[in-house]
């Protein structure tokens, strides 16, 4: 597959504004002061369907031809990649067939996804196993299968959070990105890697992505230049929950991350606490991820103009309640 390029994502753009509204770059005034950095959020919590994927969604299926609208897509999902594909098939007409795990799957997620008519089948006990019942089941029943992130389509559609927070912050310094299959950290990556010389700015922003400890698969590939999958997956957190390195994104990541930063799962739940308490945003593990990396790296943010993306607020209520009721974390600590 040939990775997308910046006018990909440009093309993607067009598609995307047609759909979805932009969403809002906020500077986070209590977060900046504790961290003693310019702290803003890239709020893609705020989508219809509540997470950035839906950007690539519309466009992937936007570009089927008549033949694969006409029999479908299948696609395997922890809940927001399936969300992004169920509102894209609603607004072009296309059937939706969803695979889920079984186990460890958020059930905001799944009922989002049959609410905007996708058929949900639960399968396998991880991710994985869903993700290699739907390549079976592509075949069998000759649906389009859509990979959650080895999809040229999908990262240009997701790209083009890159391209807004540019054209809101043109002077950012530092942009963190959760990572889970990779494919936002990719299309932000590109766009930062290429956008300085598209407005005649010879100056490119670093991209840190951010993955949890219980789930260090892509971070592992990064580090090695090694796609073995990773022997372990224990994160709570679905949207970070990746055990094999995917191809594509993966590659794409070896060119255009300028860093990878590992955060433990209560570091991510004390940012989504902080998120909650000083900004009043609601947001899920990944989403929460990249302030929870600013934390962790904030001698290095001293000063700087730094852009966390939320990638998404489809939390579980319960898990919500618990992280709010436990004890507060000084973010200045």
């Amino acid at each position: 597959m040939k990775p997308p390029e910046y006018n990909d994502i440009v093309l993607a753009q067009a598609v995307v504004q047609r759909y979805l509204p932009k969403t809002p770059l906020l500077k986070l005034q209590s977060v900046s002061e504790a961290l003693g950095c310019e702290y803003w959020a890239k709020c893609e919590n705020f989508h219809p369907v509540g997470a950035f994927k839906v950007r690539g969604g519309v466009n992937l299926v936007s570009r089927l031809s008549d033949a694969e609208k006409r029999a479908g897509v299948v696609s395997a999902s922890t809940g927001n990649h399936g969300q992004s594909i169920a509102f894209a098939g609603r607004i072009f007409g296309v059937r939706v067939v969803i695979y889920s795990p079984e186990v460890n799957v958020n059930p905001l997620k799944l009922e989002a996804m049959r609410r905007l008519g996708a058929e949900v089948r639960l399968y396998g006990r991880n991710f994985d196993e869903a993700r290699e019942e739907v390549e079976r089941v592509a075949v069998r029943e000759g649906l389009r299968y859509v990979h959650s992130a080895n999809e040229p389509d999908l990262i240009a559609g997701v790209g083009t959070m890159g391209l807004e927070i540019l054209d809101d912050l043109p002077d950012a310094e530092v942009i963190l990105v959760p990572v889970g299959a990779g494919s936002s950290a990719c299309g932000i990556g590109i766009v930062a890697k290429t956008h300085g010389r598209q407005v005649q700015v010879n100056r490119q922003v670093p991209v840190i992505g951010v993955q949890s400890q219980q789930a260090p698969a892509i971070w592992n590939a990064w580090k090695t230049r090694d796609l073995r999958p990773h022997p372990s997956m224990d994160t709570v957190h679905e949207g970070l929950a990746t055990r094999v390195p995917f191809d594509l994104t993966t590659k794409i990541l070896w060119d255009v991350l300028d860093d990878f930063v590992l955060v433990d799962d209560a570091e991510i739940d004390a940012a989504i606490r902080i998120l909650a308490e000083r900004a009043h945003l609601v947001a899920e593990g990944a989403g929460a991820a990249s302030l929870a990396a600013a934390m962790r790296i904030r001698d290095r943010l001293q000063g700087r103009k730094v852009v966390g993306v939320i990638s998404g607020g489809n939390i579980p209520l319960e898990r919500l309640s618990a992280i709010l009721t436990a004890k507060s974390t000084n973010i200045a600590n």
